[in-house]
């Protein structure tokens, strides 16, 4: 069973809505049964042609539970649902849906998920890679926030734990802005948890895109500079930037198994 993303919306489903059709045609063609849930009815994903059984519903707790309880899978493919995909995944798991029905998680592990999207955790595993990271705290509520803010300084950037896209974040330039979007934060985390992070507005945002395999060899995709000075999300490709923060990047980089 596959698990679409649902609407689409700013930050996430557009590349997985096309990325789930692709696994579910490939699934198709090596035989296997699919069954996709997903709530948008307006992608291609859903179209019949896609798997042998589509359901247009909710992607919540209760719907993929029953579906789950009525087709029977034996196994799961959630990654392909962006960030819906894993939280109802990791939802089925701590509810213990996925071991009563017998049902196997492909892709990513739980532990991986639980990993990148838990911010306390992702900040122990890069303090353990002795990558650098911004100073920051885990809170829980909207007075530790205020207490951490004060301690470091403003400007701060306030992250909440397993929301999509981000949802619910943003920077706080005083202690009325952070008390407004932690509070927002805290109450959108499905986990009521905020990673409360020094700014590091002004600093060349460069990202790299890389694939890699169970046997650890890694292919750079691309690589490209976010311009956030000029409020855009566009990538720059490699040839337009400086060469020292790509050399940095280059040195600092290594593929690690967490």
């Amino acid at each position: 069973m596959v698990i679409g993303s649902g609407p689409i919306i700013i930050g996430q489903a557009a590349e997985f809505d096309y990325a789930g059709t692709q696994a579910c045609l490939s699934l198709k063609e090596e035989g296997y049964e699919v069954v996709l849930v997903n709530s948008n009815p307006a992608t291609i994903m859903t179209d019949k042609e896609i798997a042998d059984k589509v359901y247009i519903e909710p992607i919540t707790l209760e719907f993929v539970t029953r579906i789950l309880r009525k087709e029977r899978p034996d196994a799961l493919l959630p990654t392909l649902g962006g960030q819906t995909g894993l939280n109802m995944a990791m939802e089925l798991s701590k509810n213990g849906i996925l071991d009563e029905l017998g049902v196997e998680l492909l892709g990513t592990k739980l532990s991986a998920i639980d990993q990148a999207e838990d911010r306390d955790l992702f900040k122990q595993l890069m303090e353990e890679l002795e990558q650098p990271i911004p100073e920051s705290e885990i809170v829980n509520t909207v007075e530790e926030a205020v207490a951490f803010a004060a301690s470091i300084g403003y400007p701060v950037i306030v992250r909440p734990a397993f929301t999509l896209g981000g949802t619910g974040g943003g920077m706080c330039a005083n202690e009325e802005e952070l008390r407004e979007i932690a509070e927002n934060g805290l109450k959108l985390s499905p986990v009521t948890q905020c990673l409360i992070e020094r700014s590091i507005a002004g600093f060349k945002e460069i990202e790299y895109e890389v694939m890699r395999d169970s046997a650890d060899n890694a292919l750079v995709v691309c690589n490209m500079e976010t311009l956030t000075q000029w409020e855009s999300t566009q990538g720059i490709p490699s040839y337009l930037l400086l060469r020292k923060p790509c050399r940095t990047m280059k040195t600092k980089c290594s593929v690690t198994r967490a």
